[in-house]
């Protein structure tokens, strides 16, 4: 099974037309303290099986860590618990390559 990935650039056009999705931070609180994608939601992957019923199903779910592993590891994790897969993304490079290609201002660590 296969987890679909959206670049960067992909994710800005669908948060352009304003489709609904949930943005799911995966990182540490150290590593958010840095920067941010606005209108994420902050669960870190060792909190995810405390906090599954705070993740919405049968809507788009983008998740992202720093290069694109952990939240990779988080969307099998999701699949596992009864997530469909058609619904979960995983950002190709993670907030880094949001920094490089979306938002230059942003800071990068």
């Amino acid at each position: 099974m296969t987890i679909k990935e959206i670049t960067p650039v992909e994710l800005v056009q669908k948060l352009k037309q304003q489709e609904n999705l949930f943005l799911l931070d995966v990182r540490e609180s150290n590593e958010v303290a840095i920067c941010v994608i606005n209108n994420a939601t902050h669960i870190p992957m060792n909190m995810i099986p405390l906090y599954l019923d705070k993740i919405p199903d049968e809507i788009d779910i983008v998740i992202y860590c720093h290069h694109g592993r952990r939240s990779l590891n988080v969307a099998y994790y999701l699949v596992e618990n009864g997530f469909d897969p058609n619904f979960l993304y995983n950002l190709t490079g993670g907030i880094d390559a949001w920094a490089l290609t979306v938002d230059k201002q942003m800071a990068r660590y």
